[in-house]
């Protein structure tokens, strides 16, 4: 079985949220480990979830905190609705295929491994004498950690997220006057989409330890926003300028395919080159590139994406948008004599600003 300790599997994430705090469930459980009294609840109605079920008792009521706690006094398994909201069975006694193979030693725990194998569905087993919550689901195992030490691993995370957020900005500041004077590299390209893709990973990280925290959650889940406000999308964007013509992938294809990368492929830059189309190779990454002005165009206040995806088309390259003369703007769809001088207004400010930017 795989294991999604310590980083939570795609997969478990909807199933963490179930048992979050704040969430009745979560409460039933927390009752259950402090009165040390161990349990196997199936979290599913499924037809293959009920064939395995043998004995007990029908309960068929209403799941609230104090009857979870009150049954799993009962040596037998506990089966809930497939959205936790009713208790179906108690005390039953589950007959699971004892030829699915399984690495866990307690007879709960290898019950438990086997019925979400079998049938696909959440099981969670509690240890009595460990006091740990485990999660099987399918062939994922996810043991529940304790939300003190999630917590800590959260606002450590959100000051690594602020430590790259800055350096991410630094880069991109430099790639925009650089972009506004046409002197960008390879190099400047592949720095900045590195970087863009190591803050995303951190974000999606604490994103998982929010979901965790359910309740306890909120004012990291405030800080996250506050962090990402600036940067989120500026990677994505930053490859849609610099996706090599001819690439068969579109820029959101590649952002999603460099997300898949390990962190050693990420820190080679000819390696992020080749993925945006261009001849890889460490002597390759000097050679100049021209944006198509996505990631600029986006800051000037009022343009939506639609008329970006027009001017980008248009006129291909970032410079020649910035040497269109008004009228030239105004033959874009969308863009009428109004809009035209915005965007050069806008353009011109931007310019000044990140050339001040720069030098402070």
């Amino acid at each position: 079985m795989k294991d999604a300790t310590p980083m939570l599997d795609e997969q478990m994430l909807k199933t963490v949220w179930m048992l979050a705090p704040g969430t009745m469930l979560y409460e039933g459980l927390e009752n259950i480990l402090r009165a040390r009294t161990g349990a196997l609840i199936v979290v599913g109605d499924s037809e293959q979830v009920l064939d395995l079920v043998d004995g007990g008792f029908r309960i068929d009521s209403e799941m609230r905190p104090t009857s979870l706690y009150e049954l799993a006094k009962m040596d037998g398994a506990i089966v809930l609705s497939t959205d936790a909201k009713r208790i179906l069975f108690a005390n039953a006694q589950l007959n699971p295929d004892p030829l699915i193979p399984t690495f866990e030693t307690g007879t709960r725990h290898r019950t438990a491994e086997r019925v979400a194998r079998q049938t696909g569905e959440l099981v969670i087993s509690i240890s009595q004498r460990r006091n740990v919550i485990t999660l099987y689901k399918g062939n994922l195992k996810y043991v529940m950690r304790d939300i003190s030490v999630i917590l800590a691993k959260a606002n450590q995370a959100l000051q690594t997220l602020e430590k790259y957020k800055s350096v991410m900005e630094q880069a991109l500041t430099n790639i925009s006057a650089l972009e506004f004077e046409d002197l960008v590299t390879l190099t400047d390209v592949t720095q900045v989409v590195q970087r863009a893709q190591m803050v995303d990973r951190i974000a999606s990280e604490i994103e998982k330890y929010v979901a965790e925290l359910g309740s306890e959650g909120r004012l990291v889940n405030m800080q996250l926003e506050e962090l990402m406000v600036d940067v989120k999308d500026q990677g994505l964007l930053v490859v849609k300028d610099y996706l090599a013509s001819g690439k068969e992938e579109t820029g959101e294809e590649v952002w999603e395919i460099l997300g898949q990368w390990s962190a050693e492929d990420l820190l080679d830059l000819s390696l992020i080159a080749r993925a945006l189309g261009h001849s890889g190779g460490i002597s390759n990454l000097d050679t100049p590139v021209t944006p198509r002005g996505y990631r600029i165009l986006t800051k000037i206040p009022r343009l939506p994406m639609p008329v970006i995806e027009n001017l980008t088309n248009t006129f291909q390259r970032f410079p020649d948008v910035l040497a269109a003369t008004t009228d030239e703007l105004d033959d874009v769809e969308g863009i009428g004599e109004v809009r035209a001088k915005a965007i050069q207004d806008g353009l011109r400010r931007l310019r000044e600003q990140v050339l001040l930017d720069r030098h402070i």
